[in-house]
């Protein structure tokens, strides 16, 4: 038996956790929410989970640098990290792919596109 994919969720809109965690209720994934990048980085290293959605603006760490932190460790290094963000220009999606992360997705975001995305990084 595999063991159920463990997906990070990491927003400070509890709206958009709420869509998330709707969208993936049934999936049967494990599901771990955070807040902040701070928390997201906290919650990464202690629950090591496969796949991280990550918005970028937020307070207190906002997405590029928790990314950025998140490859600095080795146990979190080569976990995928998805950018969910407002900010589709191309400078800001420069900045994300420069702090690591593994891919993009723009709000609102499509929820097709999204799972797309995971199936693809949790090759299923």
């Amino acid at each position: 038996m595999s063991h159920k994919k463990k997906i990070l969720l990491v927003d400070d809109s509890q709206t958009v956790l709420l869509m998330h965690q709707l969208l993936l209720a049934d999936r049967g994934y494990e599901l771990i929410t955070a807040r902040d990048g701070q928390a997201a980085v906290e919650s990464a290293l202690a629950e090591r989970p496969d796949i991280i959605f990550m918005d970028v603006l937020m307070p207190r760490v906002d997405g590029f640098a928790a990314c950025q932190e998140l490859r600095a460790h080795e146990s979190t290094r080569d976990i995928p990290v998805i950018m969910v963000t407002t900010r589709g220009e191309p400078h800001n999606v420069q900045r994300g792919y420069e702090s690591g992360c593994s891919d993009y997705i723009t709000k609102p975001f499509n929820a097709n596109e999204l799972l797309d995305k995971l199936e693809r990084y949790l090759g299923e």
